[in-house]
């Protein structure tokens, strides 16, 4: 057998002197058994040829696969990221694997990459991040998962409800609606919002909550920019030059609030001296400022996990809400 190129099925059946098709029920899971004595005597020749099975060819033989697609806004976000690690300690608990596919703040693109997918034939697939006002392209959305969900593949969205199958909800608007008591607990009464685009119902959902929770009488202010640290950045930027008399800024997330801060400190604004800053979601950046931010924190690698295994095992007709925890750190004081 030629070493220089990756063995093969037929490689396999040839030394087991079993047919191709018989090679393939042992390897790729075919619900057509052969007897024990050739299974062990096929997977031990795949052993020592070092036979790596193909996903695709698994998932032709089961008309169904170990893998489970998770479809993300930005690998690079910390948010995302610690979501996607939590589903893939899980996913190696269960012995299945994960295919992550990036897709921006488009539901087309969500379409896309699960149309790009049909190959692996998922068994589960998990959609992570804010739902948005699009409603043409949600409804596209929708409609394809819900083909998912009639062929029998697990469905879970992370976000707000809506999609089909599963949902874990995070209560963005109560934990907004914290932030704002534990800064006017603190007697702030002007306060600035830093958020997103409007595009997607998570920026509302935390600018309302905010809004709703604060005291009668409160000036809010509102610096709509991208949802990035760069965003964030930009965001501070334009505070410090309008000469705002806010003594504290809500921003929406911890990745925008860094950037914020970054823009703060470099015009020689102090936190939590002249002005106090909290954020939302936790990431590990947000112990990391200086100095620590205030911030609500969601269990965002248990999410992950969780998901993962609600969209092997269900249930797909249960919508989850996910609360908030205020941490107080060192970027909020008194008046």
């Amino acid at each position: 057998m030629d070493h220089t190129r990756p063995t093969t099925l037929a490689d396999v059946a040839a030394r087991a002197q079993v047919s191709v098709a018989t090679a393939s029920r042992v390897l790729n899971g075919s619900p057509h058994k052969v007897s024990a004595a050739l299974a062990e005597k096929v997977r031990k020749v795949a052993e020592e040829l070092r036979y790596a099975p193909n996903v695709q060819a698994q998932g032709l033989a089961r008309n169904t696969s170990s893998v489970v697609a998770m479809l993300l806004h930005d690998v690079t976000d910390p948010y995302f990221a610690l979501i996607a690690q939590g589903a893939l300690v899980a996913a190696g608990e269960r012995g299945v694997q994960m295919v992550i596919g990036e897709t921006g703040i488009d539901p087309d693109a969500e379409i896309a990459q699960l149309a790009s997918l049909r190959g692996f034939r998922p068994r589960a697939t998990i959609v992570v991040g804010s739902r948005t006002t699009l409603a043409d392209a949600e409804d596209r959305l929708a409609a394809a998962l819900a083909t998912s969900r009639e062929s029998g593949a697990g469905v879970v969205s992370i976000g707000q409800p809506g999609l089909p199958g599963g949902c874990l909800y995070p209560q963005n608007r109560e934990g907004a609606g914290v932030l704002a008591e534990h800064l006017a607990s603190l007697g702030h009464r002007r306060f600035t919002v830093v958020a997103g685009p409007e595009t997607l119902k998570v920026v509302a959902e935390r600018r309302e909550g905010f809004a709703a929770a604060l005291p009668p009488g409160a000036d809010v202010a509102v610096i709509a920019t991208d949802f990035s640290r760069d965003g964030g950045y930009a965001a501070g930027r334009r505070f410090c030059e309008s000469g705002r008399d806010s003594t504290a800024v809500f921003v929406s997330s911890d990745v925008m609030a860094g950037g914020f801060c970054t823009a703060l400190r470099e015009a020689g604004v102090s936190i939590p001296g002249d002005v106090s800053v909290v954020g939302f979601d936790d990431v590990p950046l947000a112990a990391d400022l200086h100095p620590p931010l205030t911030t609500v924190r969601l269990p965002l690698s248990d999410m992950g996990g969780r998901a993962l295994r609600m969209a092997l095992d269900g249930p797909f007709d249960q919508v989850v809400p996910i609360p908030g925890e205020l941490v107080v750190r060192g970027s909020t004081a008194a008046v």
